[in-house]
């Protein structure tokens, strides 16, 4: 039977008043979400009967407790979920529906039928009623479809087993302690994996909260542009205690708290990952009493691989291994993650073993593991020196002054670098001080020594996925001028 569900039933019988599910508008305890979970898989039990065997349900619905309750839900009747994100563009919602092979899609506005889940009508749609129609293949035991965009535009269907999941987030309770499941906020999207099992899932199997608004009321409606007073006061607000963050969310908090004094005293625990995170914005976020832990992971690994944790921490490293995992460096350098943490890809090969992740680390004397940057993402000066763009890029990031940067320099002498400043109207001499005290930091072979201002990345121009990365390709052929003539100047 399923961990999480399992904790469910435990939880309700040693702590019933606990709290394990809630809102603005009302609470669950962990027993009234248990009979929740068990009333939605009744109703969707019925319209699962209406297609064919195998095939995924596909949730697209934003953060709330009908969210976690119609996941649970799935899980107990032990039909695959395919959580689509909100910022998927409607070719990608047809590619992943179509690519799955997903037989009900749950989504407003849809009238194929419909189900009552946590005090929420729910529309849903039938998209498998012809019997020629199969699903896609994937691989057996699937019970998440998760699609990450990556650094293409294609999003791929990287396809979890409950146990690797759960596995994930047991893992996480057990290095991180329940001590510390007090009231978790979620601010990245539940269709993000990273919420899901690390936040939804290590919160339940460790007895917490899980304390769930829509994207909106949160200032997140557009994440890519927060609205940070808002934020900050609603996560002050609810008295939050844990959050998962992605760097640039972190480095938003850390500018509202250091230009508009906000603060968060009820927080004990700020997980953040999904890019390097330069060790100057870490000293800032403690200086301001912000507990913010470093974490490594990717979509195929469950989507947590190493953490650093309150009771064993190091800077410059993003944690050690979780202790499900086994996890080792190549001859060059690159991390390998097994035994087996995914089952493949959504029409493609079964996974048998250790995932090379393509990324570059190291790990020292006592098991914390850092990392240099992307495998593919590595540049080689005209002199023959490998530089990990992201780490040039965590100098220029930990500047107050700039909000996003993109460094290039393949095959060049000298790096350079494309600057979203803070402020659209920050003046230049501002700017050159802020690249200044990042290349102080830098040796000279990896300082940036031309640096163009541009507006910020945009995710509808494909210049970031979702989780915020940057698509460095598409960015790059962008700017071929600036670029061009770098590379012209350094021919004559």
């Amino acid at each position: 039977m399923s961990r999480v569900l399992e904790a469910l039933a435990r939880h309700a019988a040693e702590t019933p008043a606990a709290i394990a599910l809630s809102d603005t508008a009302r609470t669950w305890t962990y027993a009234e979400l248990a009979a929740a979970v068990e009333g939605a898989a009744l109703q969707l039990a019925r319209m699962v009967a209406r297609i064919r065997p195998g095939a995924p349900v596909a949730v697209l619905l934003d953060n709330s407790p009908a969210w976690v309750v119609l996941d649970l839900a799935l899980v107990r009747l032990g039909v695959p979920s395919l959580p689509i994100p909100a910022f998927f563009t409607p070719a990608q919602r047809s590619h992943v529906l179509t690519d799955a092979g997903a037989g009900l899609l749950v989504a407003p506005g849809e009238d194929d039928g419909w189900i009552d889940v946590a005090g929420i009508r729910l529309g849903v749609a039938l998209l498998t009623t012809a019997p020629a129609r199969l699903p896609a293949g994937l691989p057996a035991g699937t019970a998440k479809i998760t699609y990450t965009s990556g650094s293409t535009g294609q999003p791929k269907g990287v396809c979890l087993s409950r146990d690797q999941m759960e596995a994930t987030a047991a893992s996480l309770v057990e290095v991180i302690g329940a001590d510390y499941a007090g009231k978790h906020l979620p601010l990245l999207p539940l269709s993000i994996l990273l919420e899901n099992v690390a936040g939804l899932y290590t919160t339940l199997l460790a007895g917490g909260r899980y304390h769930v608004l829509p994207a909106a009321s949160l200032g997140l409606d557009n994440p890519f542009r927060p609205d940070l007073a808002r934020l900050a006061a609603m996560i002050a607000g609810e008295q939050a205690t844990s959050l998962i963050l992605v760097p640039e969310l972190l480095r938003a908090l850390l500018m509202v708290m250091s230009f508009a004094g906000a603060r968060f005293p009820d927080l004990s625990l700020v997980a953040v990952g999904g890019a390097k995170v330069s060790p100057r914005l870490l000293d800032q976020a403690a200086s301001l009493g912000l507990p913010v832990y470093e974490g490594y992971g990717l979509s195929e690994c469950a989507s947590v691989v190493a953490l650093n944790t309150p009771g064993a921490h190091r800077a410059g490293s993003v944690g050690k291994a979780l202790p499900h995992l086994v996890v080792t460096l190549s001859a060059d350098g690159e991390i390998l993650v097994g035994p087996r943490p995914f089952l493949g890809y959504a029409g493609g090969a079964v996974n048998g073993g250790v995932v090379a992740t393509g990324d570059l680390g190291a790990r020292d004397a006592d098991g914390f593991l850092s990392i240099a940057g992307r495998r593919g993402n590595t540049i080689i000066n005209a002199y023959g020196r490998n530089i990990a763009p992201e780490w040039v890029e965590s100098e220029l990031l930990a500047q107050p002054e700039i909000r996003q940067a993109i460094v290039f320099g393949e095959a060049q002498p000298e790096l350079g670098a494309l600057i979203v400043p803070l402020m659209p109207d920050l003046d230049v001499a501002t700017l050159v001080r802020a690249v200044e005290r990042a290349n102080a930091n830098l040796p000279a072979y990896a300082r940036i020594a031309r640096w163009q201002v541009r507006p910020p990345l945009d995710p509808e121009a494909g210049e970031l996925t979702g989780n915020g990365r940057p698509r460095r390709a598409a960015i790059l052929a962008n700017h071929h001028p600036f670029i061009d003539a770098i590379e012209q100047e350094t021919r004559q």
